[in-house]
Parts: C-alpha cells; sequence; structure tokens
C-alpha cells in the first residue's frame, strides 16, 4: 500500500472511529459500517461530513451512500432492489461492484455493501481524479 491510500486508510478509520464512537483497533477494512461497527443512517451524514472537511473535498449527495433509493417504489419491491434500481445504484454509485448483490439483490443485504474499505476506494479515486 502507498503512503498516500495509508493515510486516506488512517484518516477514515479516525473518522470512523470518532463518528460511531467505536475503537479504532476494532475498525478493520472489511468491517461494515452497519452490521460491525452500528451505524445508523443519521451516522451516514456525520460521516461525510467530516471526510469532507477532512480531505478538503465535495461529496455529492448520494454518490458515497444511497439516499431516497430504497424509499422509491421504482427500485424497491417486496424487500429486493428492483433492476432499475440496481441500475441507479451503479449510476450514482459508481466506485462499488454490484455484480454479487445483483445475484440476491435484497434490502437487507445492501447495507453490508458499506465498508471501510469501500470508503478508502470512494477517496483514494477521488482525490487522484482531484490531483490530476
Amino acid at each position: 500500500m502507498n503512503q498516500a491510500k495509508e493515510e486516506v486508510v488512517k484518516n477514515v478509520k479516525a473518522i470512523i472511529s470518532q463518528a460511531l464512537k467505536v475503537d479504532e483497533s476494532k475498525i478493520q477494512m472489511n468491517s461494515s459500517l452497519i452490521k460491525d461497527l452500528g451505524a445508523e443512517s443519521i451516522d451516514f451524514l456525520d460521516i461525510v461530513f467530516r471526510l469532507e472537511k477532512t480531505f478538503k473535498i465535495k461529496i455529492p449527495k448520494g454518490e458515497l451512500f444511497p439516499e431516497k433509493i430504497l424509499t422509491d417504489a421504482r427500485f424497491v419491491k417486496n424487500g429486493q432492489v428492483t433492476a432499475t434500481g440496481i441500475d441507479e445504484l451503479k449510476q450514482k454509485m459508481s466506485n462499488m461492484n454490484w455484480d454479487e448483490f445483483a445475484k440476491n439483490p435484497l434490502v437487507a443485504n445492501l447495507g453490508n455493501l458499506f465498508t471501510v474499505g469501500m470508503i478508502v476506494d470512494y477517496l483514494s479515486g477521488k482525490l487522484q481524479t482531484a490531483a490530476k
């Protein structure tokens, strides 16, 4: 891992630790924000705010974490994300691999995709683009 990415990882872990009041030693790259670290929907706003402040970037609404998709009947039906919903997620959150989720698109499983590593990957890409 290069030094720039190590710095991103260190900062992301510190931000998540502060936002979720979780000991930093318990935060791993594959930790699910919801399942493993106990995040709730309001915590995602706090995390985005802290990321923007720390990394001096703007994270457009819905680009890192989906907003309003789960409350739209076009995107969710019978506890599953529809094909239209998956397309919307792919478009809004292009930094993630949606193929595995698409095989069994239960809304209940969506939160498992939001990991520390996902945030690090998103930020690494965003910071590389900003540096160009």
